[in-house]
């Protein structure tokens, strides 16, 4: 807490745009008036391109406001942005960790960075390899750990000193939920033990659930702010869950609520039930047809439902049509019972390391397969092996019937494939990288333009063609990945943690996209660390340290996890626990073993 009681963070008409080369300057921030109270925590919530980061790297001294005042702590940042930066500590999206540097040569190296001396030193570092878990990896390179233990060391890296103010840029995105909750624990402890001011951006309405305060933005502005209980308020009596017909996926009772906009505001699978919020101008009559029977009950509002509230309502004069056309789902209509992915005995070894241990399991054309695990587990190279990017080092392995270990370019052919970083040709246009991708698949002259033509129309890209790749927004980003993915009508779409730190909105536009082409025909494997999207899997597994720890439909895995009436998050968390500790049980058994025979 800064010494006078000062808020700590003022901004006053704060406004920030970008130039852009060859098109008008892009407004980040517009008019935005913000105070944030000093001891607490607090949260940047808004869609893709609403002005978070920019507020957070103004607020560090990073960039300058065009107009408008910042202060920071008191002190007005434009005037004196190094007194800013010698009191707070700030942890960009991607964090610049020294991969080739130890855990504790990193720490000393950002400690050298700050100018911590010694004899501080000492003390804050066991604090931190104590909060964070890392104290038997300080040796261990940076390179070598999993994501989440990079953002813990990432973390650790900028609290290396006392700082008045931590600023937060979505700290966990790709980061699977066990280590979410630890790294939200180690930011709670600093807030009640030393009363650190906290501002953190988050793509995950209930990190902002546990924040005293909560600001939400689209479009540069601001949209609303209060505590998360003021924002919850804006769908409450507007909330209820429904319990599908036996037989119907809740996936699919989702997109029929979510195609009648004038009816529905938002809906999403839950438990294998279908969680939905009507207008508040719509009568519960006039929804009955589109539950089709499907059993319904009032449920209590929660922060992500006021968030959705409020943004469907500043959408309220914007016509988009959420709902995919069917020119990208044309796969041809097969038997829903086909295996097209074969998996047995699969293992993966780096050295001595063993990655994937002995996995088993199979994929039916038209389903929607989930790989989730925590950061590590092993399901990355999984994913890899399966989509003939990474050779296996042992087993059996066929997709859409052709072997991999063998013909692995033949594979390729028939798979769609989007990455979890931006993988196409930023300094290349929409248009150049879906010709150029086009060609990469084989197709020329005009089944290419129509094919171009298709996906531009399906997802929203048009007015976007001659705008340079690298520029987009992330969202649109996110679209043209896979758009790209999909111009040669592949069999079987691959998914590396395609929401990761996308807003809802956002994510229920994608995840209504791939329902309509799972509908079609096409086998979607995604892997995720949104536990939620686990729901709209026909099946998922469950993987750690290499193995598999579960695989069925989401409310097998529930039941398996005793916690049926619970969510996925606590099902993963459930049995990824109990995994690890049988695991150390056994290691205990067999370090007493030899004690025991000497005995």
């Amino acid at each position: 807490m800064s010494p006078d009681g000062a808020a700590a963070l003022i901004a006053t008409n704060l406004r920030r745009q970008f130039a852009v080369k060859g098109r008008a300057p892009v407004v980040a921030l517009e008019d935005l008036s913000i105070t944030v109270p000093s001891g607490s925590l607090t949260a940047l919530v808004g869609p893709d391109g609403s002005g978070k980061t920019t507020l957070l790297r103004l607020a560090a001294g990073l960039l300058l406001p065009d107009s408008g005042a910042l202060q920071v702590l008191g002190v007005d940042v434009a005037k004196d942005p190094q007194a800013v930066q010698d009191r707070i500590s700030y942890m960009p999206q991607r964090f610049g960790l020294y991969e080739d540097l130890s855990v504790q040569e990193n720490l000393d190296l950002y400690s050298d960075l700050h100018g911590v001396p010694q004899d501080v030193r000492r003390e804050r570092y066991a604090r931190l390899l104590e909060m964070t878990d890392l104290g038997r990896f300080t040796s261990r390179l940076a390179g070598k750990l999993s994501g989440g233990m990079k953002q813990k060391l990432g973390l650790a890296c900028t609290l290396v000193r006392s700082p008045e103010l931590l600023l937060l840029d979505e700290p966990t995105v790709g980061v699977d939920p066990l280590s979410r909750r630890e790294l939200w624990e180690i930011v709670q402890q600093l807030v009640d033990a030393e009363r650190l001011s906290v501002i953190v951006s988050t793509a995950y309405l209930d990190e902002a659930e546990r924040c005293a305060q909560v600001f939400v933005m689209r479009e540069s502005r601001l949209v609303a702010e209060g505590t998360p209980g003021q924002i919850r308020d804006n769908a409450k009596g507007l909330c209820f869950v429904a319990r599908p017909k036996e037989g119907i996926h809740a996936r699919t009772l989702q997109a029929r609520l979510l195609d009648a906009p004038e009816a529905v505001i938002d809906a999403v699978p839950e438990g294998g039930e279908v969680r939905f919020i009507r207008r508040p101008d719509i009568e519960m009559g006039a929804i009955e047809s589109l539950l089709d029977g499907a059993q319904i009950k009032p449920a209590p509002a929660r922060l992500e439902d006021g968030f959705m509230v409020l943004l469907r309502t500043q959408q309220a004069n914007e016509q988009r049509n959420a709902t995919p056309s069917n020119t990208v789902a044309t796969a041809p209509a097969a038997d829903k019972q086909e295996v097209v992915i074969e998996v047995k005995d699969l293992v993966r070894t780096f050295g001595d390391f063993t990655a994937v241990a002995s996995t088993s399991f199979d994929v039916r054309r038209g389903e929607i397969f989930g790989l989730l695990g925590p950061n590590g587990a092993g399901k990355t190279t999984t994913f890899r092996m399966l989509c003939g990017l990474l050779p296996a080092s042992s087993g059996f392995l066929q997709v859409a019937g052709v072997n991999l270990r063998h013909a692995r370019a033949q594979a390729r052919a028939k798979i769609g494939y989007v990455s979890q970083k931006f993988a196409l040709y930023g300094n290349l246009t929409v248009a150049e990288n879906l010709s150029f991708f086009g060609g990469a698949y084989g197709l020329r002259g005009k089944r290419l333009a129509e094919r171009m033509r298709a996906v531009v129309h399906e997802f929203d890209l048009a007015g976007q063609e001659d705008a340079a790749s690298g520029q987009l927004p992330g969202g649109f980003k996110q679209r043209l990945a896979m758009a790209t993915s999909l111009l040669h009508e592949p069999e079987i779409l691959f998914l590396d943690e395609p929401t990761s730190g996308t807003d809802p909105l956002a994510r229920r536009e994608f995840w209504r996209r791939i329902t309509a082409l799972a509908a079609a025909g096409v086998t979607i494997i995604i892997t995720t660390h949104f536990m939620e999207e686990a729901e709209y899997c026909d099946r998922i597994v469950i993987q750690d340290a290499g193995k598999l720890l579960a695989i069925g439909t989401p409310q097998q895995v529930r039941s398996r996890a005793g916690t049926q009436a619970g969510n996925m998050e606590d099902a993963f968390i459930g049995i990824v626990e109990q995994a690890r500790e049988k695991t150390r049980e056994t290691a205990r058994e067999k370090a007493r073993a030899p004690q025991e025979a000497v005995a």
